[in-house]
């Protein structure tokens, strides 16, 4: 398993405003985007390229452009819906899938309720959308659906990551990429991310 956290100013600003609790609904899913967007630049880094001739004004120029499918993304119902707008900037042509589940706040464990992904997912491969990394639950489920679906390469984009969900996803999935925007210390008795930012869901769609 490969951990990838983000060394960026503008992540670091970004995350700062995710944590106030004082930052409202608005700017709230701004500062989301904004690091959302700096998540997918470096997971989309390693996209294989091939050259290609173009006429440019003066000249011709060879050039590298992107080879093959591009990956599909899947955002985590609900949360992960805040991310998906800026990997999409950056991956237009990318399908969506959908992995819905609910936690059980008595036993801290993903409850499925919703899938649909296209039926290439060998040929793309994903990348997963949601906010928090806490326990590891939901994304171990939803990696386990894709690849029983099909997609040999999965990666998971999170803004904030503890320990125990690291810990977790590597033991499931070791194959996995993980990139972050920031480890935290762990998780309180909740299985919340201590100092984290709180529940990503209701604060970027106020409904708390």
């Amino acid at each position: 398993m490969g951990v990838t956290v983000l060394d960026h100013p503008l992540a670091a600003e970004a995350v700062a405003t995710l944590r106030r609790a004082e930052t409202g609904a608005v700017a709230f899913r701004a500062a989301l985007a904004r690091v959302s967007l700096l998540l997918a630049a470096e997971a989309t880094r390693g996209l294989a390229t091939r050259l290609e001739t173009v006429a440019t004004p003066l000249a011709s120029a060879s050039v590298p452009v992107l080879a093959g499918k591009p990956p599909c993304l899947v955002p985590v119902l609900r949360a992960g819906l805040a991310m998906l707008e800026p990997f999409q900037a950056l991956l237009p042509e990318s399908p969506v899938a959908h992995f819905g589940a609910w936690r059980d706040h008595d036993t801290l464990r993903p409850v499925e309720y919703y899938f649909r992904a296209p039926a290439d997912l060998a040929e793309r491969g994903a990348i997963v959308l949601d906010p928090m990394l806490a326990t590891g639950g939901t994304a171990v489920a939803a990696v386990s659906r894709l690849r029983q679906a099909g997609a040999t390469r999965v990666a998971v984009a999170a803004v904030i990551a503890a320990p125990e969900g690291l810990a977790a996803l590597g033991a499931a999935h070791p194959e996995t990429e993980i990139l972050a925007a920031a480890l935290d210390q762990g998780l309180d008795s909740r299985g919340y991310i201590v100092p984290g930012l709180g529940d990503a869901g209701d604060r970027a769609f106020a409904t708390p």
